[in-house]
């Protein structure tokens, strides 16, 4: 049996109620009553009921202040107001109009026409809650696949939302965990991937707090874009969220004395292709927020250059780091995929 339909009564007239109550009952609903406006608002805050039956005459205050406030109140404009009026009352019906009721009820009440408006009233808001809970499972579900740069595009204009690739200068962060082959050898999978999980849930708070894009984890690591109209602003950002993983790192090492993780961390900046791609699979769409191109790869490179516990930067990085960070010249290196030689500087940590 589902649950029963909870209405609300409000009529300061004692046989007024108990015949609703009567009536109401039988049908097979759950009923509340209050004997003013006032005393009504404060059992809705508390009871929530799918109907209210409203009398227009009350003491401390009337019915069309009571519909009028719970239609101005976002988390009560959604129940159904049925105002009770007397037979002909041709103003109490405009008044209760321009106060927001959803139907009327003519007193002295016929079962009939009772019934008739419950049913009408309840299948309306049995249709809105439903489609509010779907458009709430569907928020929940683009939450969950949806990363946050695209949400930010969607939010800033849902009718025709930015998602075309576009240029633009940003720092890429690749980071990697330091022999992760050895340790997918030595542990069993269940326990790699909770510490991976711990480590990379603390990575993600500061990530997000330094207002960084992760494009996507893999097993062993992540790429995060960093973006400001101040170029100089998104490395710095792109950096101090480096020292601060490498910090966290240590910290949680500290706890974690018997399986120590250790990551390494490569940065490049410049201009890159930059928006969204969705992906269509056999498990529904994902969406994924990238930066493509030779910014993208050379920060890759530095990456898998870099030893454990190591920050390499390149020379667009380490230009924007301007004089604030002591910055290592490690010479210039050959990397794959990269034809020219490239200057590799190793961050330190700030001046």
């Amino acid at each position: 049996m589902g649950k029963r339909s909870k209405i609300l009564i409000v009529d300061d007239e004692p046989f007024n109620v108990d015949y609703l109550e009567q009536e109401l009952e039988d049908l097979g609903y759950e009923t509340l009553t209050a004997t003013n406006g006032q005393t009504a608002l404060e059992k809705i805050s508390t009871e929530a009921p799918d109907l209210i039956f409203l009398d227009v005459m009350m003491p401390v205050m009337d019915g069309f202040t009571t519909c009028r406030i719970l239609k101005e109140n976002e988390e009560t404009q959604l129940i159904p107001v049925v105002i009770m009026t007397t037979l002909g009352s041709i103003e109490d019906r405009i008044k209760g109009i321009e106060a927001g009721a959803d139907d009327f009820l003519t007193k002295p009440v016929d079962p009939r026409e009772l019934k008739a408006r419950i049913q009408t009233a309840l299948k309306l808001k049995h249709t809105v809650d439903h489609k509010i809970n779907e458009l709430s499972r569907i928020k929940d579900h683009f939450a969950k696949f949806v990363p946050e740069a695209v949400k930010r595009l969607v939010v800033a204009n849902p009718e025709a939302p930015e998602l075309i690739k576009r240029e633009r200068d940003v720092s890429v962060l690749f980071l990697d965990i330091s022999g992760y082959t050895r340790l997918s050898i030595q542990l069993p999978p269940e326990i790699l991937d909770v510490l991976i999980e711990q480590y990379f849930s603390s990575f993600l708070d500061h990530i997000h707090a330094a207002g960084g894009d992760i494009n996507e984890t893999a097993g062993d690591g992540f790429m995060v874009i960093f973006q400001h109209d101040d170029t100089q602003r998104h490395a710095i950002q792109a950096v101090d969220t480096a020292l601060a993983l490498l910090a966290t790192t240590e910290a949680l090492n500290r706890e974690n004395r018997e399986h120590p993780l250790s990551v390494h961390i490569g940065i490049n900046s410049g201009i890159a292709l930059i928006g969204s791609t969705r992906f269509e699979g056999a498990r529904g769409t994902r969406w994924t927020f990238t930066a493509s191109g030779p910014v993208t790869n050379l920060a890759a490179r530095l990456a898998d250059t870099a030893e454990a516990g190591q920050i390499l930067v390149g020379p667009e990085t380490a230009h924007c780091l301007g004089n604030s960070y002591r910055l290592e010249m490690l010479g210039h290196k050959t990397l794959k995929n990269i034809t020219e030689a490239i200057a590799v500087y190793r961050v330190l940590g700030p001046i």
